[in-house]
């Protein structure tokens, strides 16, 4: 990322210990849309701890999860990007 960005947090917890978007092993098409907005309950706080604009993840299932659920945590204005993105941006 510090080749891509000058100012950018990794969210907290990270790693191995980071939380899961709430919308993996395919329950953006489960039709359980209100047990996967409240999965990412975490997510989205970890997101506005630090406060970030932009989001950048490599996952389809994060990526469509998360522009998903933005507006019921009221973060409408977040960004959400593939990181294939970011780097097409770059170039």
């Amino acid at each position: 990322m510090d080749q891509c960005l000058e100012n950018w947090v990794d969210l907290y917890p990270s790693r191995q210990t980071q939380f899961c978007c709430g919308g993996g092993g395919g329950t953006l098409v489960t039709g359980y849309d209100q047990e996967r907005i409240h999965y990412g309950r975490k997510k989205m706080q970890q997101i506005k701890d630090v406060g970030a604009k932009l989001l950048v993840v490599p996952c389809h299932s994060c990526h469509g999860q998360l522009n998903s659920i933005k507006k019921h945590y009221g973060m409408e204005d977040l960004e959400v990007k593939y990181l294939w993105e970011l780097v097409a941006d770059i170039i």
